[in-house]
């Protein structure tokens, strides 16, 4: 009973890792160079459609009255650099401790953002991440604030209105910029950006109504991306849009779902944010909480295929004589989770938090990642901090845990017992079940209790998973010697001498060192327990770690190494209760046996 238990214990697990494994690695890494191929076809068609197109003349679609007016730079691209594409508008720099870039004075919309402290790779000559690009480039990304007017108002700041600099011309935390425009009806315009010293702009738009009657227009504000990431999403985490409005709460729309059901609409809201997010970043709006305002969740195939989330406020009525003000905050940077909770509480920006995505167990993820955070912040590495959280976790758990071993133990010394029990019953399972029932009550043993450092160990696995892979303080978070990055998998491979032999090998074969000893581990942790009598069990038992340890391989190495630091602990917990138990330690007669040569038939 006890070895069928752990058979189905061991099929169960290996079960659900490889399917995790093939859900959030493998088929995500099979889309993401599909993806890569289709965006870079789709780049050559666009290019070869814009040949002898003049970037940046395109006027956009008008408007309708009451309508967000067309996104610039929907029917032209252009395969010049980023530098020329920045070179053809004029431009406010931004200066900030975490941001560098500028603002376009073309639509007064943040199209050049770098994040300094991130770069592309760990590599230290590596580029810096650039989050924010010209609607010119094939990966335009840009955030927008403007007016939707009528035949009263004129003109009003749209995509195409070219501001004007008042004073300053570089926003740095200590000095706002100011842009003024002014239309041929009396309106004129004055918007105000201002910056902390982490992601957060805030734009304050003033409206003078020098004019003889009053007025009504309504304020905008979207967030327009041009491409997808080349990596392609996964289960684990949102891609795409997002947003926290009215009613409805929490909106996601995966860059697929969206381009099936064209847009989306939820109802009007007075609070909450919108925009899009990626893995490690987000550019999201927090729309002015004067006026309510309409969210919006859209793809477009006008022109250029693009994804968008917008809002729409009611209109503003602005006296004759008289000015009136609103303002919004633009989120571009980072999603570091410090900063993000700084702004939902500071900034009464309701359920920020939710731009990362912690999951439906977010209950264990996010504690997860606090015991972690907490721990780097002591000791100044996040491979230490993981391998403090597995000991502090085996110690939480350490009550539970050693019941769990003592009842093994002694489930290992009433074995004899058990054999005598099912010969006596061998015909007759029902009397063979009560008598092993009885058994279990005379030596107050609980045939579960092996079950539990399995189950208990699941959850802990998953939630760890979930932190390194969406969290972006592990992102190129570096342990000790070739592990600069807890996030990736091992670079590492046994099948190149770990670097020795000068040869690329595929995917499959790259089992690092940190695997390796997972696998290690894992082996000698089964060992601990006696070899099944049936064959097969006994196959799957030995080539299980073999198995385990090429799955593994292709994770995030933190958790390999934090995987390979459990069953350490495991074993070394194990075999101390058991020695207080009185049981035997079954690890060194199972390692002499699989080795020793069994004798032939004819012997």
């Amino acid at each position: 009973m006890e070895n069928n238990r752990n058979f189905f214990i061991t099929i169960a697990l290996s079960v659900l890792i490889l399917a995790v494994w093939q859900y959030f690695y493998v088929l995500p890494r099979s889309e993401a160079q599909r993806e890569a191929a289709r965006v870079e076809q789709q780049r050559v068609e666009e290019q070869k459609k814009a040949a002898g197109t003049n970037p940046g003349t395109d006027t956009g679609t008008p408007a309708a009255p009451g309508d967000i007016p067309n996104a610039p730079g929907t029917d032209a691209v252009t395969p010049a650099g980023r530098e020329q594409a920045l070179a053809t508008t004029t431009r406010a720099k931004i200066d900030t401790p975490s941001l560098e870039g500028s603002i376009n004075l073309t639509g007064a919309r943040l199209d050049d953002l770098k994040l300094k402290h991130y770069t592309e790779t760990v590599d230290k000559n590596s580029p810096e991440i650039s989050l924010l690009n010209p609607a010119a480039l094939p990966n335009g990304y840009y955030a927008e604030i403007g007016f939707v007017g009528n035949d009263k108002t004129g003109a009003v700041p749209g995509p195409e209105t070219v501001w004007a600099i008042d004073g300053n011309a570089t926003l740095t935390p200590t000095t706002p910029v100011t842009l003024t425009y002014s239309n041929d009806k009396g309106l004129t315009f004055k918007r105000t950006f201002s910056v902390d010293t982490n992601y957060m702009f805030t734009v304050s738009d003033t409206v003078q109504n020098a004019g003889t009657a009053a007025v009504s227009l309504s304020n905008y504000g979207r967030v327009t991306r041009f491409d997808k990431p080349l990596v392609a999403s996964t289960y684990v985490l949102h891609e795409g849009l997002i947003g926290f409005t009215g009613t409805e709460g929490l909106q996601e729309h995966k860059y697929a779902s969206i381009e099936k059901d064209k847009q989306f609409t939820p109802g009007k809201s007075t609070d909450g944010w919108l925009g899009i997010t990626d893995k490690y970043w987000a550019v999201t709006l927090v729309p002015t909480e004067k006026q309510p305002f309409q969210p919006r969740y859209a793809y477009f195939e006008d022109g250029r295929h693009r994804y968008q989330s917008d809002f729409l406020t009611d209109p503003i009525t602005v006296d004759a004589g008289q000015s009136a003000t609103v303002e919004s905050e633009i989120f571009a940077g980072a999603k570091e989770v410090g900063k993000i909770n700084a702004y939902a509480e500071d900034r009464h920006i309701k359920r920020f938090d939710l731009l990362i995505d912690w999951g439906w167990f977010h209950f264990i993820t996010k504690p997860m990642f606090w015991l972690i955070d907490t721990l780097y912040k002591f000791f100044g590495n996040f491979g230490l901090a993981i391998l403090a959280t597995t000991v502090i976790v085996k110690a939480i758990f350490y009550p539970l845990a050693n019941k769990s071993y003592a009842s093994m133990a002694n489930m290992k010394k009433v074995q004899p017992k058990m054999l005598e029990i099912r010969e006596k019953y061998a015909d007759d399972k029902m009397k063979q079940q009560q008598a092993m029932m009885e058994l279990y009550k005379t030596e107050k043993i609980n045939p579960l209790a092996g079950c539990w450092p399995v189950a208990l160990q699941i959850p802990v696995f998953f939630s760890l998973y979930k932190v390194l892979y969406i969290t972006i303080e592990m992102r190129h978070a570096p342990f000790f010697g070739w592990i600069q990055d807890l996030a990736a998998p091992d670079p590492t491979s046994l099948f190149n001498l770990f670097g020795l032999i000068p040869v690329t090998l595929p995917h499959m074969l790259m089992i690092g060192v940190w695997p390796l000893i997972m696998g290690v581990t894992m082996f000698l942790q089964m060992r601990m327990n006696p070899t099944p009598p049936d064959p097969t069990q006994a196959a799957i038992f030995t080539w299980m770690p073999v198995i385990f340890t090429f799955m593994m391989a292709g994770f995030p190495a933190g958790l390999v190494i934090y995987w390979a630091w459990n069953n350490t602990l495991s074993i070394l917990q194990q075999g101390i209760i058991m020695k207080r138990q009185g049981a035997k330690i079954e690890l060194w007669d199972n390692l002499v046996a699989l080795f020793r040569k069994k004798p032939s038939p004819a012997e």
